[in-house]
């Protein structure tokens, strides 16, 4: 074989390398959120079985997490990436740690879920549950979105849609204290209902984490700890050098 068929061949095996394991992110994001919205769904109807099935196939998400390292491992190890590949390799790593921990919060919500199952439930099925739960399982499906497509638009509105979240959070948080206080019948079901909603409540943080990835990924930019409105700015100055150096075709330094 010559030199330059050897490159070539050397060149597209680490591509293929590099891509496998973007697709072994979207899979495993792609389990997580059936796993999030089947605990959901248990929760909301009283299925028992569905929550003791979710919180048993968390293995699945542990098992991809662990596999997914592997491969970054031996690639940092092997080809020495560099620049856009090493950004990417680096996002995966941290973007498979918060979707395991999504997977760990889901495994909650079923063993909870299949406790709640066996017990009286109340007459508005969980409505707040329901809603805080619908809302994290659009941000993990927008943040796995913008990881597929690199989209940093997209990454922004996810990210920005985790303040919705926590403010409906802290109102249940608000509403189920006020229960305990005039009922101490309800304490028990409160609680479960609040140990819920914290669960999802962190998984909106760990999808605007993978957000912040994606960012990172694109751009180089470490946005972690920046409001979403510093963000934004950054972003909009990014854009405007960008357009500056294309219509003048002069880049920085030259």
């Amino acid at each position: 074989m010559e030199t330059s068929d050897l490159s070539h061949h050397i060149l597209s095996r680490y591509n293929a390398e590099l891509e496998g394991i973007r697709s072994g992110v979207l899979q495993m994001g792609g389990l997580v959120e059936q796993q999030l919205q089947n605990g959901v769904k248990a929760l909301a109807i009283g299925d028992s079985r569905l929550g003791e099935e979710v919180a048993r196939l968390d293995y699945k998400v542990n098992a991809m997490e662990v596999s997914i390292d592997d491969d970054c491992s031996r690639i940092l190890a092997t080809r020495g990436p560099t620049a856009s590949d090493l950004r990417l390799i680096v996002a995966v790593i941290k973007t498979i740690t918060d979707l395991e921990r999504i997977g760990d919060e889901t495994e909650k919500l079923g063993h909870i879920a299949a406790r709640l199952a066996s017990i009286d439930r109340p007459a508005d099925q969980y409505r707040e549950i329901k809603h805080i739960g619908e809302l994290v399982t659009e941000m993990v499906h927008g943040a796995l979105d913008a990881f597929a497509r690199l989209d940093t638009e997209a990454a922004i509105k996810v990210a920005r849609r985790d303040r919705i979240v926590d403010e409906e959070y802290e109102a249940l948080q608000r509403q189920c204290i006020t229960f305990m206080m005039e009922d101490p019948r309800t304490i028990r079901r409160a609680l479960d209902v609040l140990w819920v909603a914290r669960a999802l409540e962190r998984i909106g943080d760990h999808a605007k984490n993978i957000c912040e990835y994606v960012i990172y990924m694109v751009l180089g930019k470490d946005i972690r700890h920046l409001s979403i409105e510093d963000v934004e700015q950054q972003l909009a100055a990014a854009r405007s050098s960008r357009s500056a150096v294309g219509a003048t075709g002069v880049g920085p330094g030259t």
